[in-house]
């Protein structure tokens, strides 16, 4: 079934923030502050390899990391425009009110918008939900859904709750990524790939930045910029080949 492996790592996100909901519960907030900060920490070089690894591969073309540059930007202003930041927010505050227990703050929003970023971006997530879409095979996912689970447990210790929304948010984006694969019978081609990843990989920096309170990066309106990094690595690819002719 082409959406097993994507089930699979929702059930491995859920198991994974209820041991850390209860680990967290019971957790001193000065060390929950420092879990926070190994998982900014961690964040980042995770980022930082992805997003190089497009930028220090000797066989990419300079038309490709420029239509990341490209996807960025407009996927920026496309997430303005929409206002996802707040919208998201919106819903996370909106969850919270409803699951969130008494009138303790949480931070139910922020682990949500973490999670659901670092879940969601990288290699794994593209070729993982392709690969199950297209053959049936789950290897990819299966592997994604240990570190998934594992990592939702630092996180929900850290952040709280939230982190169980982001199930929801694994099951919508890969659970799309493997119905549009099975669909269509055809996956990214490699520079598309590398160019998602690498822009993925900047948006985990700026979860990095954002879990060590160093700039409060409004991811959300960013994501766009995943969806328009392919298409601009095609166009970039066209024009390339009609100059060349």
């Amino acid at each position: 079934m082409f959406l097993t492996g994507t089930l699979l790592n929702v059930v491995a996100v859920l198991i994974g923030a209820t041991i850390g909901v209860l680990v967290g519960a019971r957790m001193p907030r000065r060390l929950q502050e420092t879990l926070t900060d190994g998982l900014g920490l961690f964040t980042l070089v995770i980022g930082a390899a992805l997003a190089l690894g497009l930028f220090l591969d000797a066989n990419a073309s300079i038309s490709s990391q420029l239509a990341v540059l490209g996807a960025l930007l407009l996927g920026a202003l496309l997430g303005e425009l929409l206002r996802l930041s707040d919208r998201l927010d919106s819903l996370g505050a909106w969850a919270q009110q409803r699951l969130a227990r008494g009138d303790e703050r949480s931070r139910f929003s922020e682990g949500f918008v973490t999670a659901s970023l670092v879940f969601c971006v990288g290699p794994l997530t593209i070729l993982g939900s392709v690969q199950n879409g297209l053959t049936g095979d789950i290897s990819l996912l299966a592997i994604k859904s240990l570190l998934d689970g594992v990592a939702s447990i630092a996180f929900a210790a850290a952040l709280g709750a939230g982190v169980y929304l982001a199930a929801l948010t694994v099951l919508v984006v890969q659970g799309g990524i493997a119905t549009a694969a099975w669909l269509v019978g055809s996956g990214l081609d490699a520079p598309s790939v590398a160019a998602v990843t690498a822009t993925g990989g900047l948006l985990l920096i700026g979860v990095g930045l954002r879990l060590l309170d160093i700039k409060q990066v409004r991811l959300v309106n960013f994501l766009p910029a995943l969806l328009l990094a392919p298409i601009f690595v095609t166009l970039a690819d066209l024009v390339s080949r009609a100059l060349g002719q």
